[in-house]
């Protein structure tokens, strides 16, 4: 009985850790190519469509895209990808 009680108690202190890693992340994204007003749009779509993407603001006079994610789900080559394929290369702002 206390093994398994151990047992039990490390296992939920396992998945209490390895789920303090994962979690909802924000990037900055530097965007090329948006050249009229349509194009923050379909960034905004295209971010927007990225499985465990949770918010999108894109400006176009900063060139950039302000992405909320959740990290178990994507990961910021995703998004730079996504915006690439659709002909707006992007990179993290530092």
């Amino acid at each position: 009985m206390k093994a398994t009680l151990r047992t039990v108690i490390f296992a939920g202190t396992l998945l209490t850790t390895t789920s303090a890693f994962a979690g909802e992340q924000t990037v900055t994204l530097e965007v090329s190519g948006m050249t009229c007003a349509s194009c923050p749009y379909i960034v905004k779509q295209t971010l927007a469509a990225v499985d465990g993407v949770t918010d999108v603001e894109v400006s176009f006079a900063e060139k950039s895209a302000v992405v909320t994610y959740d990290d178990s789900k994507t990961e910021v080559a995703a998004l730079t990808a996504a915006t690439g394929d659709m002909g707006f290369p992007s990179t993290v702002k530092e």
